[in-house]
């Protein structure tokens, strides 16, 4: 008989060992490393500090003169004589200027280069701005001006323009056209303001690349 009694004993502390510990499911499935499929936690890794950042996009380059969307490539030099501010280079000097305030920003200043106080740019001098806020970056290059013209009472001239540079989103931007300036005659009745060049008109247009 006690032998039957140890032998009973014996075999219930087996039987307790063989048993998990209360609570173990819970813990495990509050365990975040546990909760896996496969070997991938759960929920994704938060990134690490110090990522490389994205490398700088190349630099854009306008077309060259002479290729399409280029320049006109006529081979002939502009002089680099004085000239007056009433003459073809004179004008060509307004749009030099005009795109050098764009490119800098200042664009109320270049609005103010367009013909009747800015108006003939079609925009105020707030939306002409905000025409402008889309790029990231704005270059141009202006050519050799053409032959000036006359009638009724004003002279015009035109200018060829490259521009190019990126939108904020990255792609780049290239356009080319004529710009055409107007100044008043020395008329009667005409003011100083009315005999310097303003720009007239642009027929800058984008073009695909």
């Amino acid at each position: 008989m006690r032998n039957e009694l140890l032998t009973a004993a014996a075999l219930l502390a087996l039987a307790g060992c063989s048993e998990a510990p209360p609570g173990n499911d819970a813990a495990n499935a509050a365990d975040p490393v546990s909760n896996t499929v496969g070997n991938a936690p759960a929920s994704s890794p938060a990134p690490e500090d110090g990522a490389a950042a994205p490398a700088p996009l190349p630099p854009v380059e306008p077309s060259a003169p002479g290729t399409p969307g280029g320049l006109p490539d006529d081979r002939t030099p502009v002089s680099e004589a004085p000239f007056s501010e009433e003459s073809a280079q004179g004008a060509a000097n307004v749009v030099q200027t005009y795109y050098a305030l764009l490119e800098a920003g200042k664009h109320r200043e270049a609005w103010r280069l367009w013909s009747d106080g800015g108006k003939a740019s079609g925009m105020d001098a707030e939306a002409f701005a905000a025409s402008f806020a889309k790029y990231g970056e704005y270059h141009a290059q202006v050519g050799a001006p053409g032959p000036m013209q006359g009638a009724a009472g004003s002279s015009y001239v035109e200018v060829p323009v490259v521009v190019y540079g990126r939108l904020k989103s990255g792609a780049e931007v290239h356009m080319n056209g004529p710009v055409t300036l107007r100044r008043v005659n020395d008329v009667p009745g005409a003011t100083a303001e009315q005999r310097k060049w303003h720009i007239h008109s642009s027929g800058v247009k984008p073009r695909p690349r």
